[in-house]
């Protein structure tokens, strides 16, 4: 019986159609972008002050600019480092008293400025901002900033329990049904965040588009792996990888466009709608049917393939038929991940390889919006050095294979968080060099893992590997923000130290897994075992 990567080498492994399915997918890649990073803009939080009653008619009356009225009404404001007290306290005193000096408004109220007493935000709070936020608009500040944590948290939360249900559903219903759904549950949670009247409702909305956006867009990874061939598997993974860095860039776009957050995620999340299109668009996988014994259905979408590449499938390939095909199909399992000791040994490694991703990945993009820049330009750059990192894995996976890449692109990340963190401030190129590096190298782990781990697993297993391994992902990226912002506070390095041990164990690991270089994609669990052979 011919296999499907025997009868794609007749019909075309990655011609019009392939390309025609990439295309589609990439736009979904694409989408996935803000919901992943959207917190960046989404959650901005600008310079704030509190809002004291009659500060403004001071301020007229005595002809004050607005440095001026901050140096002489918010406590310990000194025009560069905002303190906590600066951004979450103010004077006790009436503004509105008419005895009060212009040149010294303290002193005029008290002889020594020491004993005023400071006060809660009871009327809000000034932001030096022309837009909008979650932050803004809700308040996010001081007592309540860690709501903005709580927001992020329900998100990486989502993916995490989307990860293991998703997948499930992916093997055993079909990856086309999959990602209708959760193409549509994302779209409709999205819009639905956009008129979200409260805070609650929010989260809610964000919530439940974490639940299915990553195992969606993941389920499409999984769905263009299975329509190529091997010789072509590397390439489209990779193009559907640079779709996502491709949505860093419209990102920043749009958001620079569109300075409130109502009005980006709505834009960002209408474009979702169009992909219920890919019902007609886009066929159940293959190797999905074939590996459910649905043979016939399987050879309906292989003729839809030979037609679309215009190619005609030979008469010894027309018949899928094996003496087994009214035998039991095989379902999947999460014992299965960790029954054999070959692929329980990918699982744990793969596990801690999408662990060690998110940390550095979306740490060093938060240990870099700890320094005042411009946030359009800082989120642009980390976006741009990702592209390099694409045409490094083009030219040398299909070389060199996909171990030592992988195993160097850690050392880099690892090696460069550790020059970042050691080399002093005076030498500003330098670790903006070792910076750049860094991003480069852990955004060329992460392609490489999406890329490995579908072909770790024979197929009915696949979608749920992919997602349960990924799942680590989202636990990094729950924990990641208290790595940063908390051991920050103990050393401004810290954080980048820790990073660059965990990467260093990461390349190592990475070589006690089988080269898949120019493997077919394992059918069976006796298939994924002899995978080291």
């Amino acid at each position: 019986m011919p296999t499907l990567d025997d009868i794609l080498e007749q019909i075309g492994e990655f011609d019009f159609f392939q390309k025609q399915a990439l295309f589609f997918l990439c736009l979904l890649s694409v989408t996935f972008t803000p919901i992943y990073v959207g917190i960046f803009f989404l959650g901005f939080t600008p310079e704030h002050h509190c809002r004291s009653p009659g500060m403004a008619e001071l301020s007229q009356r005595c002809g004050w600019s607005l440095e001026e009225q901050l140096n002489h009404t918010v406590p310990e404001w000194g025009g560069h480092e905002a303190s906590f007290s600066s951004r979450c306290r103010r004077y006790e005193v009436d503004w509105n008293t008419t005895a009060i000096s212009c040149t010294d408004p303290l002193g005029s109220l008290v002889a020594n400025r020491s004993t005023i007493p400071l006060g809660p935000c009871r009327d809000g709070w000034v932001y030096d901002s022309p837009g909008t936020s979650l932050v803004t608009e809700f308040n996010l500040v001081c007592e309540d900033s860690w709501k903005l944590d709580l927001f992020q948290s329900c998100v990486n939360a989502g993916f995490f329990i989307g990860s293991m249900s998703i997948g499930y559903i992916a093997d055993r219903f079909g990856r086309k049904l999959c990602l209708l759904v959760t193409v549509f549950l994302n779209s409709a949670s999205g819009l639905l965040m956009a008129f979200a009247p409260s805070y609650t409702w929010t989260v809610i909305f964000r919530l439940i588009q974490g639940l299915v956006s990553k195992g969606g867009w993941l389920t499409g990874y999984v769905l263009i792996a299975e329509f190529v061939g091997s010789n072509y598997r590397r390439a489209a993974c990779i193009i559907y990888q640079a779709a996502f860095s491709l949505g860093l860039i419209i990102l920043t776009a749009l958001a620079y466009a569109l300075p409130h957050w109502r009005w980006l995620q709505l834009t960002v999340t209408l474009p979702n709608f169009f992909f219920l299109l890919y019902y007609w668009c886009l066929p159940e996988s293959p190797r999905w049917l074939i590996a459910q014994k649905q043979n016939e259905k399987a050879m309906e979408v292989i003729k839809h393939i030979a037609k679309g590449n215009k190619k005609k499938l030979p008469l010894s390939f027309q018949n899928l038929n094996s003496e087994d095909e009214d035998g039991e199909k095989p379902k999947p399992s999460f014992l299965d991940l960790v029954r054999t000791p070959q692929i329980r040994k990918h699982t744990f490694i793969l596990m801690y390889s999408w662990f060690t991703s998110s940390v550095l990945y979306q740490g060093l993009i938060m240990h870099m919006g700890i320094a005042a820049g411009n946030m359009y330009l800082d989120f642009l750059y980390s976006a741009l050095v990702e592209f390099p990192a694409a045409i490094i894995l083009m030219l040398t996976l299909d070389r060199i294979g996909r171990r030592y890449p992988w195993a160097a692109a850690n050392v880099m990340a690892g090696g460069a968080c550790l020059v970042t963190a050691l080399v002093p401030d005076t030498l500003y190129w330098l670790k903006m060099t070792a910076g750049c590096l860094g991003r480069m190298g852990i955004t060329m782990c992460y392609e490489i893992i999406c890329l490995v781990n579908p072909e770790l697993y024979p197929t009915f297993l696949r979608n749920l590997g992919v997602l349960v391994c990924s799942s680590m992902c989202d636990l990094g990226g729950i924990i990641t923000p208290f790595l940063v912002y908390r051991l920050a506070e103990l050393w401004h390095e810290l954080p980048l130290v820790i990073f660059a041990v965990i990467g260093l164990i990461d390349g190592g690991l990475v070589l006690l897994l089988p080269e898949m270089k120019g493997k077919t994609l394992p059918e069976t669990i006796e298939d994924a075992e002899n995978l080291h052979r």
